[in-house]
């Protein structure tokens, strides 16, 4: 299985990571991708990638990390994308949730990563917080190759307006709540070759978990329940979700 989303270099994982890790290579998760969030972030997420088997580094400058973004820090970006060839660029986008942020500042670091994605023929991957209007409008600016919606909670037409965009959408721990409806009806009725499976940990854990750190080997239970929302085997939706997230980003 392909975590398509988890931050196993977050200081969350520093006492156990190689623990973690471990397990979730028992329980069958043999790809990890690992977004970036800030420069400064950089250097610990390559040496956690380069340490762990399976594990490979996506870079970009997370919305919620602009506000202590410095001014040269896109072009380190591109310096970091150059040397590194990474398997896409992200985790970037916007976010509308969290109080106190500069949309503006957020809009303009979000659309000079989108142009770095171009220049470098990169996928990306998104953060759409209650912004995926805004997010779909850059990237009809800004055509990139694709990438991924990362948790996605927007309409069905926003999804429907992602996938001829050439993305895929990511659904994880989200859609374990009874209580997330939109999720659930998403993740059952969206086409099956749209869909990737991610965990985001440590973050959004399972509803199994109470609100608990998440791990990456919670992956393939987060996909049982998501194949019982479609009344399909779990084999059938991680072999599907595998083979979208090589679409995205190839065989790796």
């Amino acid at each position: 299985m392909i975590d398509t989303h988890c931050h196993l270099d977050a200081a969350e994982f520093d006492a156990d990571r190689a623990a973690v890790h471990a397990a979730a290579l028992a329980a069958g998760v043999r790809q990890i991708i690992v977004p970036g969030v800030a420069v400064d972030h950089f250097a610990g997420q390559k040496s956690t990638v380069d340490a762990y088997a399976g594990c490979v580094a996506a870079y970009g400058i997370h919305p919620l990390y602009v506000m202590d973004a410095g001014s040269d820090d896109v072009d380190q970006l591109q310096d970091w994308l150059r040397r590194e060839r990474p398997l896409a660029v992200g985790e970037i986008g916007l976010d509308f949730y969290v109080e106190g942020l500069d949309v503006a500042r957020q809009t303009a670091i979000f659309v000079a990563q989108l142009k770095l994605a171009k220049a470098f023929d990169l996928p990306v991957i998104l953060h759409v917080r209650r912004s995926v209007d805004a997010v779909l409008r850059e990237l009809r600016r800004t055509r990139v190759c694709g990438g991924i919606a990362h948790a996605f909670n927007g309409s069905r037409q926003q999804a429907d307006a992602l996938i001829d965009l050439g993305f895929k959408l990511g659904f994880g721990g989200a859609a374990t709540y009874s209580g997330s409806r939109r999720i659930r009806e998403l993740a059952a009725t969206l086409p099956l070759e749209s869909i990737v499976l991610e965990t985001d940990a440590p973050d959004i854990p399972p509803a199994w978990l109470n609100r608990g750190r998440n791990t990456p080997a919670e992956l393939p239970r987060i996909a049982t329940e998501i194949a019982g929302l479609r009344g399909i085997p779990p084999a059938v939706l991680m072999a599907q979700a595998d083979a979208n997230a090589q679409a995205v980003f190839g065989v790796f």
